[in-house]
């Protein structure tokens, strides 16, 4: 019963799933170059780096998986639970957590730790240090980072996740495509001159204008349907 509520959701999700990507996209399109010159190809340059590697190189699963259960623990250090026992080897690994829920479930597949550790890593240093002159060289390493997740969790997701499994398929993949999605925005604002109230007006309008839509179109079905069956009486 409870998997069927939560595909019911996962439906009810699509039109958000819709608007998230329609708001993210016109964030892009008003918003302006976040730096110059080299900087400006750093992060599709480092994105592209580690796509290569992905496709030409043996693949480092032990690093994936590490990244992957620590983001577990981490989601659920952060909503109240404790850590036990993490065990990480290059076909899989799993870490005992006292509570859990769809976040900390779905959590890596939306996560990128790796991009995580990166950003936090370069705003941390810049507390005490210049680093604005290794701001390309930090974008590049962003874009490095955030393929790794992309390649993986595309990877992961064509297979039988028990992860995906425990919540439904329809209900998992339409928080982790938003929560992907909405990522993007978030980092957009980070590095570029679109401010948060942009993202957060656009993404209200959008989804507003998304579920008036899928309203009118429900309805014009209801009608359509009903129409055919009162036709055939």
């Amino acid at each position: 019963m409870l998997k069927f509520l939560k595909m019911l959701i996962g439906i009810m999700l699509l039109p958000a799933c819709w608007a998230v990507s329609v708001a993210t996209y016109t964030l892009y399109q008003v918003s302006g170059e976040a730096v110059d010159g080299f900087g400006a190809w750093a992060l599709p340059s480092g994105f592209a780096l580690w796509v290569a590697i992905y496709f030409l190189l043996p693949r480092p699963s032990r690093t994936y998986v590490l990244g992957h259960e620590l983001t577990h623990a981490m989601w659920a250090l952060m909503m109240g639970g404790r850590i036990g026992k993490l065990k990480v080897d290059r076909n899989g690994g799993h870490v005992l957590l006292s509570k859990t829920n769809f976040v900390i479930t779905l959590a890596p597949y939306f996560f990128p730790f790796y991009a995580f550790l990166v950003i936090a890593t370069y705003y941390l240093a810049g507390i005490w240090l210049d680093v604005e002159p290794y701001k390309a060289w930090w974008l590049g390493a962003v874009g490095f980072t955030w393929a790794f997740h992309v390649t993986f969790t595309l990877n992961m997701l064509a297979e039988q996740q028990p992860d995906i499994q425990e919540h439904g398929r329809i209900f998992s993949y339409a928080i982790i495509y938003i929560m992907n999605v909405l990522a993007i925005g978030i980092w957009m604002v980070l590095v570029g001159s679109p401010k948060l109230a942009s993202l957060s007006e656009l993404l209200t309008q959008e989804h507003a204008s998304a579920y008036q839509q899928a309203y009118r179109q429900i309805v014009s079905a209801w009608v359509y349907v009903a129409k055919f069956f009162g036709s055939l009486n």
